[in-house]
């Protein structure tokens, strides 16, 4: 077999596993209330559903170099995709809301290292001068599971069942197994296994990560630190994240290994990527949310306002992969973030008068600067580190943009739900009868209300309910306004984090050549 088609099969073995793991956190979504019917659970119970995947699977992210010096690389790719498939059984066959929330705990500590592993295999298989195509075609999977995931769940819920949004992971999930089998090959660089297990260790990871990652999903629901448990769970993941860091440092075998993180190039495009990815991710709550609450699409709309900004991301990572032996990543990743910025500034100066077409040139124009800032800034980042610390620092680097999205989603929501509430209050005192432009729509809208059949009273009332709506819309799109702002602002702040990074070496040419790549990159 030629090494281009063993190389080609590889990457359909790799991206399937990937795809279905990040296509998972998304897809549940719309199906949860089909889910509470069926398994009889409360609208705050249901919720678990989400939250046991997302927190296990932030957990088993960033053990995955861990893992793969005690497994192997190629195992643990296979094990962790076998318990991901058997788990997605289970999960759709559940007859409990118990069950359902333990099959989705277990699929997420198995899906974690499947991304991570999957990207340091490609980096692995791909010589270096083809790697920034490799993170392109990885890409694929990361940046199109989120945007297709919902429609593809409610249209899987609507015209099969919610079981099969699980149930779809199995014959997919199989090939994946027999691809890699076949297929992927056993890592040459992987370090030493380890000789002992950091107890320690993984029991502050466990704690530290659980609790934040809880803390961020359901901060905004509980109303932060006005919660008693929101408030200890942050002391917790405070205290056993610092503890953490202090023993990973000293420990001669950590669980998680931030010595990576030495590599200058390395931390100053994982930072990037953690900023970044608070925005992304910002943006995906956002745009949906103000296409059907402010300007009442149906979800199938908001879908295709969406649908676009998706396609542009598909066509820009392969090209800006391809550019990458051509220019210098640095400002490939500099035209992303000015993509993103822009489209952001687009979206700020909206109206509610707004067309269709004037809400989806942003994201489209969005899309293409996410696909020229995840690709390149993902394979400088890792093209830093020296082969055999590759499945440490790809767990790292994931685990980092997991917490990102989880910290953009959080603060979005904040933010939008607070901002509203701020403008509702400043606009609601120049509410008054005493304003003649207030007096006279007052009286539009009672004698439209008096024409329908309402009595005088009734009008009335009904005059001041309608006012009082538009009030909270108008506020409502202020506070968006407000997070398109932030965001722009955040794309524009990450263009000094690129500059600081190293030059991209395009002289390797092989998986061998990478500690003297990553030794030129840090020099």
């Amino acid at each position: 077999m030629s090494p281009r088609i063993h190389r080609a099969i590889v990457s359909i073995a790799t991206m399937m596993a990937t795809f279905l793991v990040i296509l998972d956190v998304t897809i549940a979504n719309v199906a949860l209330d089909h889910m509470r019917g069926t398994l009889s659970a409360g609208v705050d119970e249901i919720t678990w559903v989400l939250t046991s995947f997302l927190v296990a699977n932030a957990i088993s992210l960033p053990i995955t170099g861990w893992l793969t010096d005690l497994l192997g690389r190629k195992r643990l790719f296979i094990l962790a995709t076998v318990a991901f498939t058997i788990t997605s059984a289970a999960a759709g066959a559940a007859p409990s809301l118990a069950f359902i929330v333990i099959a989705r705990l277990l699929q997420g500590l198995a899906g974690g290292p499947l991304v991570p592993l999957s990207q340091a295999t490609m980096m692995e298989t791909f010589p270096a001068r083809q790697r920034g195509m490799a993170m392109a075609i990885w890409g694929i999977g990361i940046m199109f599971a989120p945007i297709i995931g919902p429609t593809l769940g409610g249209w899987i819920t609507d015209n099969w069942s919610w079981r099969w949004v699980f149930y779809i992971n199995v014959p997919f999930g199989a090939a994946a197994v027999l691809l890699a089998w076949l297929f992927i090959s056993e890592s040459t660089t992987e370090r030493p296994a380890v000789r002992r297990v950091d107890v320690p260790g993984l029991v502050l990871l466990v704690l530290g990560v659980g609790a934040l990652q809880f803390v961020l999903d359901r901060g905004q629901r509980e109303d932060w630190f006005a919660s008693s448990l929101i408030v200890w769970l942050s002391v917790v993941a405070a205290a056993a994240l610092i503890l953490l860091v202090v023993r990973e440092l000293r420990t001669a075998e950590p669980v998680v290994d931030l010595r990576v993180l030495r590599h200058p190039t390395f931390a100053v495009a994982t930072a990037a990527m953690f900023v970044i990815s608070i925005a992304f991710y910002g943006i995906m709550v956002l745009s949906p949310l103000y296409t059907q609450i402010l300007m009442a699409y149906t979800a199938m709309l908001a879908g295709l306002v969406l649908a676009p900004g998706g396609v542009a991301t598909l066509v820009t990572m392969p090209i800006a992969g391809a550019l990458m032996n051509r220019i210098d990543p640095r400002w490939i990743i500099v035209t992303g973030c000015g993509f993103n910025a822009y489209g952001m500034y687009l979206m700020a100066t909206l109206t509610l008068e707004a067309s269709y077409w004037q809400i989806m040139l942003p994201r489209f124009i969005q899309g293409l600067g996410i696909g020229f800032t995840f690709v390149p800034l993902s394979t400088v980042a890792l093209s830093a580190v020296p082969m055999r610390e590759l499945g440490h620092a790809s767990g790292l680097f994931n685990f980092i943009r997991t917490v990102g999205g989880s910290l953009g989603i959080a603060t979005v929501a904040t933010l939008l739900a607070r901002g509203s509430q701020a403008h509702q209050a400043r606009l609601v005192g120049h509410v008054s009868l005493y304003e003649p432009h207030v007096w006279d729509r007052y009286q539009t809208l009672v004698g439209l209300f008096a024409a329908r059949g309402a009595d005088p009273v009734t009008a009335e009332r009904q005059a001041w309910a309608h006012l009082y709506e538009m009030v909270q819309r108008q506020a409502l799109f202020l506070s968006f306004i407000d997070n398109f702002w932030l965001l722009a602002w955040i794309f524009v702040a990450v263009i000094p984090f690129v500059l600081f990074l190293g030059r991209w070496p395009r002289m390797a040419e092989t998986p061998r050549d990478v500690d003297r790549h990553a030794a030129v990159v840090e020099g």
